[in-house]
C-alpha cells in the first residue's frame, strides 16, 4: 500500500468552524452549555448540517438527531465514518466532543476538494449526545441509537435532572421515540473518531497527536460500610465499629495500589457522604464512591480484584458490614491492530510528530465497537483540561490533527 498523499487543510475554516460553534450555547468567555435536544443544541446541528451541505455533502438526520454527511463511494456501499459528539459538560468547552465532529467534516471536504470521489462511501457524523448532562442515564445515547442498545422503552423511562424524559424531550423537537430503532446501523466498516486528549501526556511528551491504541476500562463502584453510631469521646478506640476508619483506610489503599501499579491504572476516590455527619459523632455509615479504570483487559482485572479484595479485608477486620454494586461498568476497547498501524503511517506521511497511547476516558468509539472497527486520534490539550470551559487546543494542534485523520481516511477510502 502506498503512502497518503499530503493533504491540506485550511487553518482559517478550522478556527472559524469551532468559533462559530462554540456560540450555539456560549458560557461566560470561552465555555459551552449545550445539552441534548434544548435550543442551543437544536441550533448548533443546523449548522453542523449547513456545513456538511456547503462542502458538498448528501445530509441526513437518523430517529435521535444524530447528522451524518455523506460523500457516496464509487464501489462500496459501507461506510467509513468520523466523527464526536455535539453536546457538552455544564459547563464544558468549545473543544471537548465538538472538535472530533467539526474534524470528521472537515477532512472528508478536503478530501473532497482534492481528491475527489473516493472507491468507498465517507460519512461526517455529529453524534446528538455524549455527555449525560441533561439525562444522567443515557451512557451514549446517540452512539447507541447506532447500535441498537436502546431499549423499547428506554426513552420514557429516562429521567432529566429536571422534571421531564429523554421521550419528552425529543418530542418537543420533532423526533418520535418509536422510531428509535430506525437510526441502527450495520453497513459501518470503520469508524473514526478524533478528541482532544483529556489530560496532560501530549503536553508532556511536547507531541501535537496520539493515535489511541485502547480506550480504558471503566468501573463506578457505589460502597456502603456500616458500623455503629457513638458518642466521639466517650467510646473507647479499641470497642468501636468505626466505618469513618475503614473509609479512610480503603480509599488510601486503593489509591496507592493504582499508584504502584503506574500508568495507565488510575484510581479515585471522588465522593464520600457519613451519616449522621456530625463533628463529635462515630459515624453509623459512610457510603462513597471509587472510579476505577485500565485500558489493559488482564491488568484491569488485577486492577478490581485488589481493590475488592481490600475492601473485604478492611471490614472483616473492623467489623463492619459492606456492600457496594456497580453502576458503570464498561469493559476496555482495543483500537482496531489495522486501524492504528493505517493512522500511525498516516502521521509519518504527512510529517506530524505523534505518540501511541491509551484513553483514560470514555468515549463514543467504545459503544461503535460493537459493530465495526475503531480507532481513535488525539489532539493535546492545553493543561490537559476538559470538561471546563478553560480547555483549549491550538489551531496548529488541531490541524495536525485533522491532516492525520484525513490522510488515515484516504489510505481506507481512496
Amino acid at each position: 500500500m502506498s503512502s497518503p498523499p499530503q493533504v491540506e487543510i485550511d487553518p482559517a475554516l478550522v478556527e472559524r468552524y469551532v468559533m462559530e460553534l462554540g456560540r450555539f450555547g456560549a458560557y461566560a468567555d470561552t465555555g459551552v452549555w449545550r445539552t441534548v435536544y434544548d435550543p442551543t443544541w437544536v441550533a448548533a446541528t443546523d449548522q453542523y448540517e449547513t456545513w456538511c451541505k456547503e462542502a458538498g455533502l448528501a445530509v441526513h438526520r437518523d430517529a435521535v438527531g444524530n447528522v451524518w454527511g455523506t460523500l457516496k463511494g464509487s464501489q462500496s456501499d459501507k461506510a467509513i465514518v468520523s466523527g464526536s459528539h455535539i453536546d457538552s459538560q455544564r459547563p464544558g468547552g468549545r473543544y471537548d466532543g465538538a472538535l472530533g465532529a467539526l474534524a470528521g467534516l472537515i477532512a472528508v471536504r478536503a478530501l473532497k476538494e482534492q481528491f475527489g470521489q473516493p472507491k468507498k462511501t465517507l460519512q461526517a457524523l455529529s453524534l446528538c449526545e455524549e455527555e449525560g448532562s441533561r439525562f444522567p442515564s443515557t451512557n451514549f445515547w446517540g452512539s447507541r441509537a447506532i447500535t441498537g442498545r436502546i431499549a423499547p422503552g428506554d426513552a420514557e423511562a429516562m429521567q432529566g435532572y429536571a422534571d421531564e424524559t429523554m421521550a419528552d424531550a425529543m418530542t418537543a423537537i420533532g423526533l418520535d421515540p418509536g422510531r428509535i430503532p430506525e437510526a441502527r446501523r450495520d453497513d459501518i466498516e470503520a469508524f473514526v473518531e478524533l478528541h482532544i486528549e483529556q489530560g496532560p501526556i501530549l503536553e508532556h511528551a511536547d507531541l501535537p497527536v496520539a493515535v489511541v491504541d485502547a480506550i480504558t476500562g471503566i468501573r463506578h463502584y457505589n460502597i456502603t460500610l456500616t458500623g455503629e453510631q457513638n458518642h466521639a469521646g466517650a467510646f473507647p478506640m479499641d470497642l468501636r465499629r468505626d466505618p469513618m476508619a475503614g473509609f479512610a483506610e480503603i480509599a488510601s489503599g486503593v489509591i496507592n495500589t493504582a499508584h504502584r501499579m503506574g500508568r495507565p491504572a488510575v484510581t479515585t476516590v471522588g465522593r464520600c457522604v457519613p451519616y449522621p455527619n456530625g463533628p463529635a459523632v462515630v459515624p453509623k455509615s459512610i457510603n462513597f464512591t471509587i472510579d476505577a479504570r485500565h485500558p489493559d483487559p488482564a491488568q484491569r482485572k488485577i486492577l478490581y480484584e485488589r481493590h475488592e479484595g481490600l475492601m473485604r479485608e478492611v471490614a472483616a477486620r473492623r467489623g463492619l458490614e459492606i456492600e457496594w454494586d456497580y453502576y458503570v461498568n464498561h469493559e476496555p476497547c482495543l483500537s482496531d491492530p489495522g486501524l492504528v498501524k493505517t493512522f500511525q503511517d498516516a502521521a509519518r506521511a504527512q510529517g506530524i510528530p505523534f505518540m501511541t497511547m491509551p484513553s483514560g476516558a470514555g468515549h463514543d468509539s467504545q459503544q461503535m465497537a460493537l459493530i465495526t472497527k475503531v480507532v481513535m486520534l488525539f489532539v493535546r490539550s492545553k493543561d490537559g483540561r476538559s470538561h471546563t470551559p478553560e480547555e483549549f487546543s491550538s489551531v496548529e494542534d488541531i490541524v495536525a490533527g485533522i491532516r492525520t485523520l484525513a490522510a488515515g481516511l484516504h489510505t481506507l477510502a481512496y
